[in-house]
């Protein structure tokens, strides 16, 4: 038997138009959409279906892809699919824990919309900045950050030769010039409204570990890798800790898929919008199988593992 793991994407993969079929073709994916839109008083479907100005604002942003993730799972559940272990890249690492049992879907949603608005209120605008570093070894992104003046940190390890940095503008310029110098590939700035994953978001993390004493938290159903240490998690103790710790935190996603090859895991299901995640891991280990369920189609994809 294969042993698969469920992982999700992380804010930038959100599009116009996600989840939309599946809302039409499903009541479980429906009643995700509708009842998170009442929890938030908002209109979700408006948020996720139509073009608008909103949706790439992190405050909204967050809400809007558990919700899409959350009604593709709850079509996903009812295939008698049982994932071996759950891992998720940032805001991905919600649909992970709702995966394994850890949190509510709707609690879970509750939590990243006050993730999102944390987030986004942290810094103000044009203080921070992250810039995305290509072809180049993670020592040397590490050491130049080090050696810069200034707030500047590995926000994510992504793939082999993908880095994402983060922190104050003026050093995240700083360190991009250096590591150009030094033979990068690429370096890119992010149109990004935040530093997320540097230590300038400790404020946030604090915030949210405020409201994460007042959520539930469940022993996972089965593992899942926290984003800040790359290994399992298998009992509740540490779990509020790792989630405000994230947000500031790099985000060890190459470690995590690592961690779970290690472990045995053959194939990951991406779920949610778009096809980063898919990427990564190809990247990270082109022997292993990948499958995306973006779209309701995607569903056929399935078909061979129910019976696993």
């Amino acid at each position: 038997m294969k042993k698969i793991a469920y992982v999700f994407p992380g804010q930038g993969a959100q599009y116009a138009g996600m989840g939309k079929d599946f809302y039409q073709q499903f009541s479980e994916s429906r009643e995700v959409f509708d009842k998170a839109g009442a929890l938030l008083c908002m209109d979700m479907c408006e948020l996720c279906f139509e073009e608008n100005n909103r949706l790439d604002l992190t405050e909204y942003t967050q809400a809007a892809m558990l919700t899409d993730i959350g009604a593709i799972l709850a079509k996903i559940n009812t295939l008698g699919i049982c994932p071996y272990a759950a891992a998720g890249l940032s805001l991905g690492e919600y649909g992970a824990l709702v995966t394994a049992g850890v949190l509510d879907l709707y609690d879970a949603i509750r939590l990243v919309r006050l993730r999102g608005q944390l987030m986004q209120e942290a810094v103000p605008p044009g203080v921070g900045g992250m810039a995305a570093v290509l072809g180049m070894e993670k020592e040397i992104v590490e050491q130049a950050c080090q050696k810069t003046d200034g707030i500047v940190t590995v926000a994510n390890y992504n793939c082999p030769g993908q880095l994402v940095i983060s922190g104050e503008l003026s050093a995240v310029e700083k360190a991009s010039e250096k590591l150009r110098e030094l033979g990068a590939k690429r370096v890119v700035s992010l149109k990004v409204s935040g530093p997320f994953h540097s230590p300038l978001l400790e404020p946030a993390g604090e915030k949210l570990a405020e409201a994460l004493k007042e959520t539930t938290i469940n022993k996972p159903q089965i593992p899942y890798v926290a984003n800040v240490t790359a290994e399992y998690v298998t009992e509740t103790d540490n779990i509020r800790g790792l989630l405000a710790k994230q947000i500031s935190s790099p985000v060890k996603w190459q470690q995590c898929v690592e961690r779970m090859i290690a472990d045995g895991v053959e194939l990951f299901v991406e779920i949610g919008p778009g096809k980063t995640i898919s990427s990564f891991i190809k990247k990270i280990d082109r022997t292993k199988e990948v499958i995306n369920i973006d779209k309701a189609e995607d569903l056929k994809k399935l078909d061979e593992l129910k019976s696993l």
